[in-house]
C-alpha cells in the first residue's frame, strides 16, 4: 500500500533564515494525523541561509541523521565532536543519555538538507557523532561499486543498525536502514523492504509502481509504503532518492 504526500501538502515554516518543510508534526507545525511513521519521528526538508544555523540545543535518546543535499553544515557538540559535512555526505548523531550541539551554515551559499529522527531501540547510550562521504560516482545506481548491498537492493546503503553492516554504513541504535543515491533517467529497479518504508524525492521525478499502479513522485514529495516486501521505482528524469526502512513500532 502506498500513501503519497505531495510537497505542497506537508507542513511549512518560513523563519527567514530557515525555510522548513515538515513531513511530520514538528515544532509549531502540528498535524494529529502526521505524528510519525512507526519509529520514524521526524523528516524535515530544510533550507538554511548562508551564515546562519541552529545554535546550541540539547537532545536525548534519538538517532538524528542529516543528509546534506547542497552546501555544507558545521557540527559542534559538548562531547568534543566537531566537523563539516558536505553535499553528498551523511552525518549521524546518537543523542543517547544527552548531548548539546549546534549546526551552522558557515559558507556563502544556502544549505539544503534532510534531517531524519529515528527512535532508538536502546536508551541512554553514550552520545556519539560521525559523518561519511559515500561516493563521488553517482552517474547511475548500477555503477556504484563501493557500497554494501543487501537483499539485492540496488540503492547504496547509507545508514544501518544491523550487525555486520557497519563497514560501509553509518551506525544507528535501531534495526533500520536508510538507502540513498542518484539515478539516471529511464532507470528502473525493484527495492526490497524489510519493515515499512518512507520514500523521499530529493531531486527530479520518478514513479512508484505498485500492482500496475504508478504514483508520480516530484521533488520534495514523500510516500509511505506498507504491507509489501518490495517496491518498483522508475526514474522519469535524473533523480536523487532516499528510502528509510524502519520498524512500525
Amino acid at each position: 500500500m502506498i500513501k503519497h504526500y505531495p510537497f505542497q501538502q506537508i507542513g511549512k515554516a518560513n523563519h527567514g533564515w530557515l525555510k522548513a518543510n515538515h513531513h511530520f508534526s514538528f515544532a509549531n507545525y502540528y498535524n494529529p494525523k502526521r505524528m510519525g511513521f512507526g519509529v520514524l519521528r521526524v523528516v524535515n526538508d530544510d533550507w538554511v541561509a548562508a551564515g546562519t544555523g541552529f545554535p546550541a540545543h540539547p537532545h536525548r535518546n534519538m538517532e538524528i541523521i542529516t543528509f546534506v543535499r547542497s552546501g555544507a553544515v558545521t557540527h559542534q557538540d559538548n562531547a568534543g565532536n566537531k566537523g563539516v559535512t558536505l553535499a553528498g555526505e551523511v552525518q549521524v548523531m546518537s543523542a543517547g543519555s544527552g548531548i548539546t550541539h549546534s549546526e551552522y551554515n558557515l559558507t556563502k551559499e544556502p544549505l539544503t538538507l534532510f534531517q531524519i529522527w529515528i527512535e532508538p531501540n536502546k536508551q541512554n547510550v553514550k552520545p556519539r557523532w560521525g559523518s561519511k562521504l559515500f561516493s563521488e560516482n553517482t552517474d547511475t545506481i548500477n555503477n556504484i561499486g563501493t557500497f554494501h548491498h543487501t537483499d539485492n537492493t540496488k540503492l547504496p546503503l547509507l545508514v544501518s543498525g544491523y550487525p555486520g553492516e557497519q563497514d560501509n554504513a553509518l551506525f544507528i541504535n535501531q534495526v533500520a536502514r536508510i538507502y540513498g543515491g542518484k539515478i539516471k533517467k529511464g532507470t528502473q529497479f525493484t527495492h526490497s523492504i524489510e519493515h515499512q518504508a518512507y520514500i523521499l524525492t530529493s531531486s527530479g521525478e520518478f514513479e512508484l509502481i505498485d500492482n500496475q499502479r504508478a504514483i508520480l513522485m516530484n521533488k520534495g514529495d514523500g510516500a509511505e509504503v506498507t504491507r509489501q516486501k518490495e517496491i518498483t521505482i522508475k526514474a522519469l528524469s535524473d533523480a536523487e532518492i532516499i528510502i528509510i526502512d524502519a520498524p512500525a513500532q
